[in-house]
Parts: C-alpha cells; structure tokens; sequence
C-alpha cells in the first residue's frame, strides 16, 4: 500500500512536475478551477490538464492508500490483526480499478488485500490451536 501510493504520487512528480508547480505560481485554486454551472470558467487544454494533474496525484487514492498503509504497519508493529474485510474490500476495490483501467498497476493492490486477508486468517489459526487457559485457585 505505501508502496502503491508513494510510488503513484512520485510518478505524477516526476511526469507532471510543471503543472504542480504551476498551481503555486497561479494560486490555490488553480488546480481544479471552482465554476458553479456555466459561470464563465473556460475550459481550455490547460484547465484539463490541471484537473488531470489534480485528479492523478493529490486528489486521488494515492493520499488515503498511504494513510492505511501505515496504519496497518502500525497496527501490525503493535500485535493488532487488521480485518480480513479490510483486505477483502481493498482487493476488490483494486481487482474493478484494474479491469476498469488497463493497463494500470491497480492489480498489485490486490496483493495488499491479499496480504491483509491471510496476516487475519493466520492470527484466527493461532488463536484456534492454543489450549485453552485453566486458571488454578489456590
């Protein structure tokens, strides 16, 4: 998943750097131009560029995957066993994105939930094959 994400929003850095950095020259509003309806914003080649731009990297999933990239890695750090729906959800999800849009590397997204789905449904195995705990009163 940080893989995934970084790598996507490095990627936009490296093909798109002109357009980001555009948006500091033009102000903050310039990636995705506010227009209510036909309130005269012009859509020009430039305008869609920037939306491309926006909708490609900060404005897409790349922000979100890598946020729960981390939390699973925290999680995991401390013991705790993410959902397997979790990474059911997050397979499906990139499984539909990849066939949506081939060629694209949405398919290697499935490996995270896969990952997700079998760290969960190892931890449900471990807890099944332990004894249970007799405590003794003494």
């Amino acid at each position: 998943m940080l893989v995934l994400g970084t790598g996507h929003l490095s990627l936009l850095a490296l093909f798109a750097w002109r357009d980001v950095t555009g948006w500091t020259d033009s102000g903050p509003w310039a990636a995705v131009p506010l227009s209510l309806a036909d309130g005269g914003a012009d859509r020009t080649v430039e305008t869609l560029r920037n939306q491309v731009t926006f909708w490609a990297g900060p404005g897409s999933f790349a922000v979100p995957l890598i946020l729960l990239g981390c939390l699973v890695w925290h999680l995991a750090g401390r013991g705790v066993v993410v959902p397997a729906g979790l990474g059911w959800g997050l397979a499906a999800w990139c499984l539909v994105g990849g066939v949506l849009l081939v060629p694209s590397p949405y398919f290697a997204g499935v490996v995270s939930g896969a990952l997700v789905v079998l760290a969960a449904r190892r931890q449900d195995r471990t807890r099944r094959a332990r004894p249970p705990v007799r405590h003794q009163v003494r």
